[in-house]
């Protein structure tokens, strides 16, 4: 492409047809007459004569040079993978946005790799965090007024090879089982069913009854057993004494011969979160603090589970990096009710 400064005295329609405008160019009153980055066609050409102007900047596109708005579009779809779709173009930036629920899913480093072409912008939001269908997940954008295909071209080889940069994971519709300590009085024990109800309804799989078992080893074990037969995908468990090695919990866990993958996680609020797999079946410890409103790792690590993950120790240390989960976290949770923060109910 080539930059010219066009004055005036020797400006003309065959001159400026086909050129872009580097600059907006406003009329007698103030008001922008033709909006940089424009194509100029032959309207555009008169509205510009028309307009007081001494000089313009204008570039001239050469065979292999891509307009902003063609090559974005281009860019945009080569980005695009599995539950994400491009959905329009304003201010010369390409919206991503997902087509279903789900986690966003997205390789840094191959981000990375996309954005250091000179000229390429690709920007999204973090990876891991939930996101409903509809939500803008990402925009791409060509930054120069034009650019030149090979540049594109290489994206979109790197977009075809590797599935696609900005993909959404759904979740998976599991069925889900949940035991609870008996202790609980009849107002807690409501108070939690309704809130963990909300919580799995929102990520698409259904709660089996909730179970409330006596403190012994063999009565959770025997629910657990029952669970698996009404066809739980994944067991949770809520209010065991974390810290008692002894708990009747952790018992029936050796009972029925479960592993344990990992026993609280670096993480605050929920650091004592555990993790365990028996029978093929991942079986989450609900940490206290997590049992009613309040989001936790909990809210971190089933979205995570549902959207077909395969967690344990390893992926569980993780969470240390950004475990400070406060409040101005809250995006990295599921937005489970439209008028409370995210990761919360109440």
């Amino acid at each position: 492409m080539k930059a010219i400064a066009q004055r005036r005295e020797t400006a003309s329609a065959d001159v400026l047809v086909e050129r872009v405008l580097c600059h907006d160019v406003r009329d007698a009153h103030g008001k922008v007459a033709v909006p940089k980055g424009a194509r100029l066609d032959a309207a555009a050409v008169a509205t510009l004569l028309a307009a007081p102007w001494d000089e313009i900047h204008v570039l001239a596109l050469e065979p292999g040079d891509l307009h902003e708005e063609e090559a974005g579009r281009r860019l945009a779809a080569a980005v695009t993978g599995e539950g994400v779709e491009v959905k329009g173009y304003t201010g010369g930036q390409w919206t991503l946005a997902a087509t279903r629920r789900g986690l966003l899913r997205l390789a840094p480093g191959r981000l990375a790799d996309v954005n250091a072409y000179e000229g390429i912008s690709v920007f999204t939001l973090f990876s891991g965090q939930p996101v409903v269908a509809g939500e803008a997940v990402a925009k791409a954008k060509v930054t120069p007024l034009a650019i030149a295909e090979q540049t594109i071209h290489a994206i979109e080889e790197l977009g075809r090879t590797t599935g696609g940069v900005v993909t959404v994971a759904g979740f998976r519709p599991w069925t889900i089982g949940a035991v609870a300590r008996e202790s609980l009085e009849p107002r807690q024990r409501a108070r939690f069913e309704s809130a963990l109800k909300q919580k799995i309804d929102w990520l698409g799989s259904r709660l089996l009854a909730v179970r409330f078992a006596s403190a012994s080893d063999r009565a959770v074990a025997d629910e657990l057993r029952a669970l698996r037969r009404e066809g739980a995908d994944a067991l949770i468990v809520a209010g065991a004494s974390a810290l008692d090695p002894l708990d009747p919990v952790f018992s029936a866990l050796t009972v029925l011969g479960a592993g344990m993958e990992r026993h609280g996680v670096p993480a605050h609020p929920g650091s004592l979160l555990w993790l365990a797999r028996w029978d093929g079946a991942p079986v989450l410890g609900m940490p206290t603090c997590g049992m009613f409103s309040q989001a936790t790792t909990f809210d971190l690590v089933l979205p995570r589970l549902l959207a077909g993950e395969v967690i344990g120790n390893r992926e569980l240390a993780e969470l240390g990096h950004g475990g400070l989960l406060s409040r101005e976290m809250a995006y990295r949770f599921p937005p489970y009710r439209a008028n409370a923060a995210r990761g919360e109910l109440e």
